[in-house]
């Protein structure tokens, strides 16, 4: 199955699973056979094209034909890879470590 996001002023606001055997008109045959118009571009669950799976709410670099998530937190940057990263990177010690936007650290739950 082959996976289809809809595209509004560049951010994803729909996934639609359509069959194999339309994946290569996809855009077309969602619009003309299913009547679901707008810009709908594939996307892939292994994370093979557009740079990972697009989820509802996932913005669409045009420039970079790629998928990003959206932003965790109002401090984070996101890096050359298109992914989010904070201004501390993530502890090395073991445990579980959440992110404070307040205080700009890593604490450990």
């Amino acid at each position: 199955m082959a996976h289809f996001a809809k595209i509004e002023n560049g951010i994803v606001t729909n996934v639609i699973v359509v069959d194999n055997q339309h994946q290569s008109n996809g855009q077309v045959w969602i619009n003309v056979v299913l009547g679901l118009e707008g810009q709908w571009l594939q996307t892939s669950y292994n994370n093979r094209i557009r740079k990972q799976y697009a989820g509802i709410g996932y913005s669409y670099d045009t420039e970079n034909d790629v998928f990003i998530t959206p932003q965790p937190f109002p401090s984070w940057e996101l890096d050359a890879s298109f992914d989010w990263q904070s201004p501390i990177p993530y502890p090395s010690e073991e445990g579980l470590w959440d992110w404070n936007e307040e205080q700009l650290i890593w604490v450990r739950i």
